[in-house]
């Protein structure tokens, strides 16, 4: 049951925004202006009638009623916006987050809000209970199982060795010949990993032919990165001889699927940061949590199909009480959220802090259980944005030590929000550290205070 009493902040509801446009169509509709009909529940479901262009308003209800139990919050809208959340749902949100009785508790919902209500109560306790009715003759056979993983471990075999082929005879032709090539050798190259069904391998490839001719110092960059997807080559081809856990990350660069292995860690889980990444066929979610009792970084994965956002939503700033298994391999961050037993709440908590300097060690201790790894999430004590020449970075208060933001960093808004929440003053900011800088997630003021979030 979510209690009324605990309301989300404007922050952590704009976090849930898919893009940046639907936070800002939603943020405009966050006023009671356009709202009719607007009602909550004891349970923690919101509902409300959005006037809109046409003659009918728009009927929008949010559950957050079992958001213990479910991905985050559900959504439904007679609007045609195939976005989730749409901008009447964060609307919506936004003006009963407000607390200021815009959105009062009622006995009961509307009819029809009172029907979608119900079917997600009754779907719920089905699949509690098993009334999916699954029979086991849908059980996956292991034999076969095994078969297939065979087969498919032969076919990147197969690839990895072609590609081997493939950068010796880049390294024999001289680093010159890539740039003349064009990214069509690349793109060729991705498609025959595509083939051996090493989508990992693929992705590498791809981000390869972007380098050459990409400005001063290209062909360094572009070595660099041959010598780890060498190395990534040779650490597949030569996986029966590597620890577990190595062998385990191995398997994972390449792109072959695992599960979540490890056992359960309850803990109260504190959400860091959600941000979304996008190309032409999917939407990856990251998630960053922070155990308080264990210590412990997770990071969550959800996928979405291309303009879509991915279902699972957790709003920034908030605990969770609930279960996290980690995934295989050496220095692994991911993890798959399990059991949650109480719906997110407030809690004044704030992972421990490093200085840059540790920072950038720990990412160094990091590449040696991951060769590949591009970041580590880390939190900076009492550092202060300032400008760098045409740059940016976070100086350390005190020391003489500095970290560069990275490119990506610098383009978003939140660098601004960053500069605005420090004033000149040191804050502790939580991010992403690796070899192209440090990318700031959220941060918190001096003092007491909830997590800003920054992506």
């Amino acid at each position: 049951m979510t209690e009324q009493g605990v309301r989300w902040t404007a922050e952590q509801v704009l976090a849930l925004a898919p893009d940046a446009a639907s936070r800002k169509a939603g943020s405009k509709l966050g006023a009671a202006g356009p709202w009719s009909g607007t009602g909550s529940s004891d349970e923690g479901t919101v509902w409300g009638l959005c006037k809109g262009s046409g003659s009918r308003p728009y009927q929008t209800i949010v559950d957050i009623a079992n958001i213990a139990e479910t991905a985050g919050p559900a959504y439904k809208c007679s609007c045609p916006s195939r976005k989730f959340p749409c901008k009447h749902a964060l609307g919506l949100l936004l003006l009963w987050a407000g607390g200021d009785g815009a959105v009062p508790v009622a006995d009961r919902a509307p009819d029809w809000a009172e029907q979608w209500i119900a079917g997600r109560r009754r779907r719920s306790a089905d699949g509690q209970t098993g009334g999916g009715g699954s029979s086991g003759s849908g059980a996956a056979d292991p034999e076969a199982a095994r078969r297939r993983a065979e087969r498919r471990a032969e076919r990147v075999t197969a690839g990895a060795t072609e590609l081997e082929q493939r950068l010796a005879d880049l390294l024999r032709g001289g680093l010159a010949s890539a740039e003349q090539a064009g990214y069509g050798l690349w793109e060729e190259t991705a498609a025959r990993m595509v083939d051996a069904q090493a989508p990992g391998l693929a992705a590498r490839v791809r981000e390869l032919g972007a380098i050459p001719a990409s400005g001063p110092g290209w062909p360094v960059r572009l070595l660099e990165e041959c010598a780890l997807l060498h190395l990534l080559d040779q650490g597949w081809l030569g996986r029966e001889r590597l620890p577990d856990a190595l062998a385990a990350t191995v398997r994972s660069r390449v792109g072959l699927p695992a599960s979540a292995d490890g056992p359960p860690v309850r803990d109260r889980w504190l959400v860091l940061a959600q941000y979304d990444t996008s190309d032409a066929k999917l939407t990856t979610r990251r998630i960053w949590l922070y155990g308080a009792e264990s210590g412990r970084t997770a990071l969550l994965l959800s996928y979405g199909a291309a303009g879509r956002a991915p279902e699972l939503a957790l709003p920034v700033g908030l605990t969770l009480d609930a279960e996290v298994s980690a995934y295989p391999g050496a220095g692994q961050l991911r993890a798959v959220l399990g059991e949650r037993f109480a719906p997110p709440a407030p809690a004044a908590i704030r992972p421990p802090g490093l200085t840059t300097a540790e920072a950038v060690a720990r990412y160094g201790e990091a590449l040696r259980d991951d060769p590949w790894l591009d970041a580590v999430p880390v939190t900076l004590e009492r550092v202060v944005p300032t400008p760098a020449g045409d740059s940016w970075q976070l100086a350390d208060a005190d020391t003489d030590s500095a970290l560069p933001l990275t490119p990506a960093a610098r383009s978003r808004p939140g660098l601004w929000r960053l500069v605005a929440l420090s004033g000149g003053a040191p804050v502790r900011v939580f991010g992403e550290c690796g070899h192209r800088g440090f990318t700031p997630l959220a941060a918190w003021p001096a003092g007491a205070g909830e997590a800003v979030a920054l992506c």
